[in-house]
């Protein structure tokens, strides 16, 4: 038997709380996750706000932030903590589900996963509540910290989970032109970025590229820049092209979006090609729709989560 200490139990073996009074102070964070299997007929009518008790998810919101300020009370022996913000994130997510996100955030001695959970799986009860008149048989499921950072160990990240990095965003009045950069953009729900000629209510509303995808082509000699392959967004950190069709990126101000194609076929030839003969976009750039809207920056993180991705094993 390997030689434990049980963080949680004093020298006769009795519950007792962790003291964290030598431990430094250090600015922490984690990022949850779940879901609500609703059922389509059920989610088509919370979208459609048909629903008996009214606005489910700004219940569930609302609901999951003050579960985050009650988890010392909740969870036996974890600490009350001075949580400078809470965030909760929800959004349809498929044919039908809901997916929750929760970040906490606190300057302090131990961390706030606990916080960031509970804000989930508050929130995902909530969505049952409100939703037990249209169906009983909803399924909560997959409740997991995705992300936390601070503390001792540093960044950890879940199974599944990676962190892109926002490094430019761009916009066009028109198709079939280079877009003009951005430091900051509007992203509007089922439309895309405000402004964007391409943005409307299809699969296809938000371009993204990576940055290691342009420098490509600048290592052919072509002289491109951001928004020069009509992406909205360029990132850097993940080879965007790799993820799986369905995964979820969220960022910014509660941004979410759902990846819905890898690549594209071009039908005419762009200025790009001509130059160099060649062009990475229909390779490697990803199409997304806007689960949420909201605000997006140059230098804003892009947590992403990979669809069907397994919980990580103990």
């Amino acid at each position: 038997m390997s030689d434990i200490s049980l963080t949680h139990l004093d020298s006769d073996g009795r519950a007792a709380m962790v003291d964290v009074g030598n431990k430094d102070i250090t600015s922490r964070t984690a990022t949850a996750f779940g879901i609500a299997r609703v059922g389509h007929e059920t989610l088509s009518r919370l979208v459609d706000n048909n629903i008996p008790k009214g606005d489910a998810f700004a219940a569930a919101r609302i609901a999951g932030i003050m579960g985050a300020k009650k988890t010392s009370e909740l969870i036996p022996l974890t600490h009350p903590l001075g949580l400078d913000l809470v965030k909760v994130f929800v959004a349809p997510w498929g044919e039908e589900q809901i997916a929750v996100f929760a970040e906490a955030r606190t300057r302090g001695r131990t961390g706030v996963e606990m916080e960031a959970m509970t804000a989930v799986s508050v929130a995902l009860l909530t969505l049952y509540d409100m939703l037990k008149a249209v169906t009983k048989g909803i399924v909560m499921e997959n409740v997991r910290l995705l992300r936390k950072t601070g503390g001792k160990s540093g960044e950890w990240l879940g199974k599944g989970v990676q962190v892109a990095h926002v490094e430019k965003l761009a916009i066009s009045p028109g198709k079939g032109t280079p877009k003009n950069p951005l430091d900051m953009a509007k992203l509007r729900i089922k439309h895309g970025l405000e402004g964007d000629a391409h943005a409307a209510d299809w699969h296809r509303q938000v371009s993204l590229l990576g940055v290691e995808s342009i420098a490509k082509m600048k290592a052919k000699g072509l002289d491109v820049n951001f928004g020069s392959f009509a992406e909205n967004i360029a990132t850097s950190g993940v080879d965007l092209y790799k993820l799986p069709i369905g995964s979820l990126m969220i960022g910014g101000d509660g941004v979410i979006l759902e990846v819905t194609q890898i690549g594209k076929e071009c039908h005419t030839r762009c200025a790009v090609y001509y130059q160099a003969g060649d062009c990475v976009m229909p390779r490697e750039g990803i199409f997304a729709r806007v689960l949420a809207g909201g605000q997006l920056m140059s230098g804003d993180s892009l947590l992403i989560i990979e669809k069907f991705s397994a919980p990580e094993s103990l």
